[in-house]
């Protein structure tokens, strides 16, 4: 009797090991992209300048603003095309920012922007902006990752940067 009450608890740790992985790296995913976006709230109040978080497909950005959606190209001579040269005229001592998230590759992101209803999935070479500005605000957002088990669905507060609702289906 003994044994077969052994059995079936382990055999309920076992599968629920098995069933909260996936949980558990959309939980962990989630968590980085909030501390990601508390990050690029408080870089842009401390700088003055507004930041953004670029999503692209496998990678999440934290750049200024002025350089967000750029395709990062350069002219024959080697000069950037893009926001590079607005930022030349920060004060020494308050350098860009700039950092990257890796996302795993099988997780699929969308994003949802306020008062609208579809999700917009990341694309290849259509990147995705999230901005922050120097007074604090952010644009009101929701965040959706998605692994073959489930879906995790962050909705963000625009005055703190801090998840305000969470939706999550596991199976």
């Amino acid at each position: 009797m003994v044994l077969a009450i052994a059995a079936i608890i382990t055999g309920g740790a076992v599968g629920l090991m098995v069933f909260s992985s996936a949980e558990r790296e959309l939980r962990d995913t989630g968590g980085k992209i909030e501390v990601f976006a508390k990050r690029a709230r408080t870089i842009s109040i401390l700088q003055q300048t507004p930041y953004a978080l670029e999503f692209l497909p496998g990678k999440i950005r934290l750049l200024p603003l002025a350089e967000a959606g750029s395709d990062r190209k350069t002219t024959a001579l080697g000069n950037s095309i893009g926001g590079r040269e607005v930022l030349e005229d920060t004060p020494k001592g308050r350098q860009p920012v700039r950092d990257e998230l890796s996302l795993p590759n099988h997780m699929g992101t969308s994003l949802r922007r306020w008062n609208s209803d579809a999700w917009v999935p990341l694309a290849q070479g259509k990147p995705q902006i999230w901005r922050f500005d120097p007074d604090g605000l952010s644009e009101p957002v929701s965040i959706r990752l998605v692994v073959d088990q489930g879906w995790l669905e962050d909705t963000y507060h625009p005055l703190t940067a801090t998840v305000r609702d969470t939706a999550m289906e596991v199976r």
